[in-house]
């Protein structure tokens, strides 16, 4: 009950422990939390919220990792023929003795680093883990979607599943466990040497050559063999070279799949990760994820995990409920504001709950709609 009052109000925008004790008396978070809503006793305050919060161990984080899990795999209606992984960190400020905050030279500030993964294709959360305040080690990185792969599997064993991150990823290691994997790709950015250069310099020369010659944008697509001292094996690399009036642009990319197109695994195959920033923003920016305020670190997981659970119900609603409407793509806060955040009259009656919204709304149409499909749900 607890932990669905604290869901549902990050979700409508109210993601200070502090805000319990404004928000105990609300009726639609009664409603929510399985009270009645006005007959019903008060939720929880805001220092018995603090207790839950410093009262999971290990153990319930690992039980709600694996949930975050299961829930992710119970969203698809059969097996799935691809999913992609999309991973990246990103920073969480600290401003207190928080545990394990460490200083980030790249940020220049204390922060913790914590790990989002979502699947590429759909913008589902999968899990989010909270890591101290430098870089995650690719061996880290590598265990972890080990045990993620391996709960996948055992639902999904016949899944194509394509690992997809940014350079920090094309490890050695990283690169031999995803080939020993059954059906598990990936494909990474690649940070440029000399040697890459090199092998890349005819692609270079002529985009430069052209830029030279007609004073026009340029875009090449180059694709090799390479092998790094630590590589087991050669990877395919794809080079793209852009050249304009703001100087030369180059970046690389490795990956396990060859098969595919040059041009098709850059741009539609890693670029399409940059929606994961998005996804990232609606997270840590619009539900105010990197609230990490609590000294534990294991009370600051619990915390994202919450935020993660907020995340996952406003995605389904705006995917499953919102999806023919103009806030299928809108952001979160949009959402809340538009359409969570509105006024209502709440009677609790013998034998129902009466909800009644204004009769003057900008978005009342939508929120009948709603209201008459979660009625059709529940039944």
């Amino acid at each position: 009950e607890m932990l669905t009052q604290r869901v549902f109000q990050i979700a409508a925008g109210y993601e200070d422990c502090n805000d319990c004790d404004d928000l105990r008396d609300d009726m639609i978070f009664k409603v929510c939390a399985g009270r009645l809503p006005q007959s019903g006793h008060e939720l929880a305050s805001q220092p018995t919220m603090s207790r839950l919060e410093n009262s999971i161990g290990h153990k319930g984080l690992y039980r709600i990792g694996e949930q975050l899990l299961d829930t992710f795999i119970e969203s698809y209606a059969c097996e799935p023929a691809v999913i992609i992984l999309d991973c990246d960190d990103t920073n969480n400020n600290t401003y207190g003795q928080q545990e394990l905050s460490l200083f980030n030279n790249y940020y220049h500030d204390y922060c913790y680093m914590p790990l989002h993964i979502y699947e590429g294709l759909s913008g589902k959360l999968i899990t989010t883990i909270l890591k101290p305040g430098r870089r995650n080690k690719q061996s880290n990185v590598a265990a972890l979607l080990k045990k993620i792969i391996g709960h996948i599997r055992e639902e999904w064993p016949n899944t194509m599943i394509i690992i997809r991150g940014d350079s920090h990823f094309a490890s050695a290691d990283f690169m031999q466990w995803c080939e020993g994997e059954y059906k598990t790709s990936f494909i990474t950015g690649l940070s440029g040497n000399s040697k890459l250069h090199k092998l890349a310099d005819v692609t270079i020369k002529s985009a430069k050559r052209e830029f030279k010659q007609y004073g026009k944008f340029v875009k090449r697509y180059h694709s090799f063999m390479y092998q790094a001292g630590s590589w087991v094996k050669p990877q395919k690399v794809v080079v793209k070279v852009e050249v304009s009036e703001q100087g030369t642009n180059i970046r690389y990319i490795v990956t396990d799949l060859i098969h595919y197109r040059t041009r098709d695994l850059y741009e539609k195959g890693y670029c399409a990760r940059g929606a994961m920033e998005l996804r990232i923003k609606e997270h840590k920016l619009y539900l105010k994820s990197d609230r990490s305020s609590c000294t534990s670190f294991k009370a600051n997981q619990f915390r994202l995990f919450l935020h993660s659970m907020a995340y996952i119900l406003l995605h389904t609603f705006q995917k499953e409920t919102l999806r023919v409407t103009e806030f299928a793509n809108a952001t979160f806060k949009t959402i809340q504001n538009k359409i969570i955040k509105t006024a209502a009259w709440v009677k609790e009656l013998k034998t129902k709950i009466k909800i009644e919204l204004p009769r003057c709304c900008p978005t009342k149409t939508i929120q009948s709609n709603c209201l008459e499909m979660f009625s059709i749900m529940r039944v």
